[in-house]
């Protein structure tokens, strides 16, 4: 039997404040579980700063490595969100006003001052591009070829995802269980290799914790079989609770 095609994308967080710390990114929580609902695996994740030649770079990069590009940061209307000009650059296309894009942040801002130059700059597009709805500011999201470009703000980036949901062609979505057990994770790390093993359409990660005064472990397994997977949640359990394992099913 041929292997399932299996559909990948990259992440890429644009944004000084970002590295700086003083903002902390929650688009890649809410992207990552966006996206394997959609039958996509994130693949990678990059953060870089506002630097069109650095957001130039990573964009080749990972629009190459995958079959999607998600962007999130530097699209709004100061001087230092500079996202649409590097990818743009990326592409070898001028950074142009969308009519469309200009209608809708006309229409949004009629009431609040009007269009300023500033505010012109969320219009701007690489070439060629489409845009993605925006439902709360006027401002849209933008699509070129396989990259899709996201506002930072993590609300306004939900409503851009929601926009695209069904849209993007993907695969089987990729499920999981969490069984969770009560000891050090390096006294059942053979029994781990030898169950994931076994059960060759699953993946298990392994993620300790300390707890209420004790040592532990939540082992996620990952298919995009529920059938495999139920197997091999079954075959875990089983094993752990043979070796005299305190076992918490659901995870600790």
């Amino acid at each position: 039997m041929a292997e399932e095609r299996i559909w990948t994308a990259g992440l890429l967080v644009i944004g000084d404040e970002i590295l700086s710390g003083r903002t902390q990114d929650r688009n890649i929580a809410q992207i990552g579980a966006w996206l394997n609902l959609q039958g996509i695996r994130l693949n990678e994740v990059r953060v870089v700063p506002d630097v069109i030649p650095r957001i130039a770079e990573a964009v080749n990069a990972l629009r190459a490595e995958n079959d999607y590009l998600f962007t999130t940061g530097g699209i709004g209307p100061t001087h230092d969100d500079v996202t649409v000009d590097a990818i743009a650059a990326a592409l070898g296309v001028p950074a142009v006003v969308h009519p469309r894009a200009r209608a809708a942040l006309e229409a949004y801002y009629v009431s609040r001052g009007g269009v300023t130059e500033a505010r012109l700059r969320m219009a701007r597009v690489p070439e060629g591009a489409a845009l993605i709805e925006n439902r709360m500011s006027g401002a849209p999201g933008i699509r070129v070829g396989n990259i899709f470009i996201l506002a930072g703000v993590p609300h306004i980036a939900t409503l851009m995802l929601e926009a695209l949901a069904g849209t993007l062609e993907g695969g089987k979505p990729l499920l999981s269980r969490t069984i969770g057990c009560w000891g050090a994770e390096s006294e059942v790390a053979d029994l781990l290799r030898e169950v994931e093993a076994a059960h060759a359409d699953c993946q298990i990660g392994s993620y300790p914790f300390f707890r209420e005064g004790r040592v532990g472990a939540n082992f996620v397994i990952r298919s995009t079989d529920a059938a495999a997977l139920d197997a091999c949640a079954e075959d875990l359990v089983a094993r752990l609770e043979a070796g005299g394992r305190e076992v918490v099913r659901d995870g600790v």
